[in-house]
């Protein structure tokens, strides 16, 4: 019987503070992982209708199911967002994951990539970064991993590595599905 475990996700900014949290994650079992996942020991959890609260105290529920993965020692995460118009991958290039109990933390270095549906890939918030770099003193040990973060991230996207699978993305997805709705197993 493969159970799905809950868990809170928190990314934090370089100096501490709390940027955001998302309250209700399932964790996919390990024995449902697809091979390239548990090879590299990735968490993998699913979010839908997640109640989310912004460091400055408002919150909102997310409106569109997620698939989030995270790598250990990896400079960034991925969360494959389910829309009517296919897989979009959001990614963020932060802090490799640490967890504590079931609450997975890291911290984000405002750097993103988007990959559309149709495979188009965009770099977002450069400014932001290069503006916070200088605001909260990244030493050059931080600017280093997070452009390596960012080369490995788009090296695997390039090479279409996991997690970039629709089709595993949307497996991980009704199988939590099929869990909750016969409120025991996969």
């Amino acid at each position: 019987m493969a159970t799905f475990s809950s868990y809170i996700i928190k990314s934090f900014k370089h100096d501490g503070h709390l940027h955001r949290t998302w309250l209700e994650n399932a964790r996919v079992p390990e024995s449902l992982l697809h091979e390239p996942h548990k090879t590299e020991s990735m968490l993998v959890l699913i979010n839908s209708q997640t109640k989310i609260i912004e460091a400055d105290g408002k919150e909102w529920v997310s409106r569109i199911p997620g698939v989030s993965f995270f790598i250990p020692k990896q400079w960034f995460n991925v969360v494959a967002l389910l829309e009517d118009s296919g897989v979009r991958y959001y990614c963020n290039i932060a802090s490799p994951p640490y967890v504590n109990g079931n609450v997975i933390t890291y911290i984000d270095y405002d750097l993103d990539v988007i990959r559309m549906p149709g495979g188009a890939v965009h770099i977002v918030d450069q400014e932001e970064y290069e503006r916070h770099k200088i605001c909260y003193h990244y030493s050059s040990i931080v600017d280093a991993k997070v452009k390596q973060g960012l080369q490995d991230l788009l090296l695997r996207i390039q090479q279409g590595q996991a997690p970039f699978h629709e089709e595993w993305v949307l497996d991980y997805y009704r199988q939590w599905e099929k869990w909750k709705d016969e409120g025991t197993e996969a």
